[in-house]
């Protein structure tokens, strides 16, 4: 056994180690790369002094965890530090090792990524209060630094994917937890793959037999559609190389959720997209163009986000054609952007609004409650929607006008009176929808009414308007 794990944790680092060498390489000089990753194998040797002797509930060495994490975090892109901190997240949590010893050894950045990941303690404080106050360490530091956020996505997974040792009840509130708090969270950093993920194994866990039968319908589908598949793929491989396209086909099966599992009786269709990668965005429009073809298109169902970016950040024309005796969906994107679609913010060259994103959850901790999820979830969902200057502003789906007052600035929201949407007069309370442009009538003073709190969604906006209310009642 102790030979096995040697094995399993050398090819770990192997992989970790080639996987940084390729992404930094060529950006940093032979001395520099050879100074991070002997930093790199410190900390590996530190960690696995550190954790030496503890084990999971599962029985494993503990340390497959944090080399587990670590090798996430490097295939995602991130840097030596945030793979230092990877290997290093748990032991001042779970160790004698202080954040003071992390600092020493490895200087201020990596202490920082790993005291954003360490629980908050105390003695008098409870559990659920813990929590909360764990949730806004780490958000608050996320403001500054998105790698810590990014660290705990890593972290997560890996415990879902190892939690079988745990009570059933403790399952259920770590998955119930991922689903409203980490998921929006990974969608608003654009990294859609991560939040299907999470996604995924947190329903796996508060819906085990639902998800149990819907791996028997893939796998029987993905039975039953192998000879079909390998046709499929053949005609579009001669069909490309007549064109000299280079085009990677990958094969994708829906992973599960409430949704999907409501969907399985619509058998392929609803389960299964094949993926398409090229080198240029031109050569993506020339694969659509052969793909139908070879089998025509499904009217209404082609979708442009290469220019237009879906609402979770997604780059990719999305299209369903009749493929023999089956409609299939089809996604064409580049080599570029499947690493934005797979990595978001941490893919380099990804386009992030680090402001956009600041102001969300700095409003999130200043509502009513420690953590606004709610706020949150609806957030995690956006619009674009336009002043009259034609800049964009970009909200959650679903607000209002009301909302989008208050997102230009406090003082017009307070001081809002109704709205004119695509040149329509409309109330307060109308929702919004992507692409509207919106004017707000004022008044001379403001006309604020307890009922605004149902129109808002923001938490900007309900944090303005509360503030208002409660400073009225006490200049009363």
């Amino acid at each position: 056994m102790p030979e096995v794990d040697d094995r399993t944790e050398q090819r770990l680092m192997t992989d970790i180690m080639e996987l940084l060498v390729t992404h930094y390489g060529a950006e940093l000089s032979e001395d520099e790369l050879d100074h991070e990753i002997e930093r790199v194998e410190q900390a590996l040797t530190d960690a696995r002094t550190s954790h030496r002797g503890q084990f999971r509930k599962s029985g494993e060495p503990y340390i497959f965890h944090p080399l587990r994490v670590t090798h996430l975090a490097a295939r995602h892109w991130m840097d030596f530090p945030s793979v230092i901190a990877a290997l290093l997240h748990d032991v001042v949590e779970d160790t004698p090792t202080t954040l003071e010893d992390v600092r020493g050894k490895y200087g201020e950045e990596v202490a920082h990524l790993v005291d954003g990941l360490t629980k908050v303690t105390s003695k008098i404080m409870t559990r659920d209060d813990l929590k909360k106050e764990t949730y806004r360490k780490t958000l608050l530091v996320a403001i500054d630094d998105i790698r810590v956020l990014c660290l705990k996505f890593w972290d997560r997974i890996d415990n879902l994917r190892t939690i079988d040792a745990l009570p059933p009840h403790k399952q259920k509130l770590i998955a119930e937890e991922t689903r409203m708090v980490y998921v929006p969270l990974a969608q608003h950093l654009g990294m859609g793959y991560v939040a299907t993920e999470l996604e995924s194994l947190a329903y796996s866990l508060l819906y085990p037999r639902r998800a149990a039968s819907y791996v028997q319908t893939i796998a029987a589908q993905k039975k039953d559609n192998i000879d079909f598949l390998r046709k499929v793929r053949a005609h579009i491989n001669n069909a490309c190389k007549q064109q000299k396209l280079d085009a990677h086909l990958k094969e994708r099966w829906r992973p599960f959720s409430v949704v999907s599992g409501r969907t399985k009786h619509r058998g392929f269709t609803s389960l299964f997209t094949l993926e398409v990668q090229v080198d240029r965005i031109m050569d993506a429009y020339l694969f659509l163009g052969i793909l139908h073809g070879i089998f025509p298109p499904i009217p209404g169902k082609i979708r442009d986000h290469l220019n237009l970016t879906s609402q979770y950040g997604y780059q990719a024309l999305k299209t369903t054609v009749q493929a023999d005796e089956h409609r299939m969906r089809v996604e064409i994107t580049t080599r570029k952007l499947t690493r934005f679609n797979e990595s978001g913010v941490l893919a380099p060259g990804f386009k992030f609004r680090h402001k956009n994103f600041s102001e969300l959850i700095r409003s999130l901790m200043d509502g009513e409650s420690a953590f606004d999820t709610e706020s949150l979830r609806l957030a995690s969902a956006t619009i674009q929607v336009y002043t009259p200057q034609g800049e964009m502003r970009i909200l959650p789906e679903g607000s209002s006008i009301l909302d989008f007052a208050f997102e230009i600035h406090d003082s017009l929201g307070l001081h809002a009176r109704r709205g004119q949407v695509n040149g329509r007069t409309r109330q307060l309370k109308t929702r919004l929808l992507d692409g509207d442009q919106v004017v707000v009538e004022t008044s001379a003073k403001p006309e604020v009414l307890p009922k605004w709190l149902e129109w808002a969604v923001t938490p900007r906006a309900r944090n303005s308007i509360r503030r208002y209310m409660r400073n009225k009642v006490r200049a009363a």
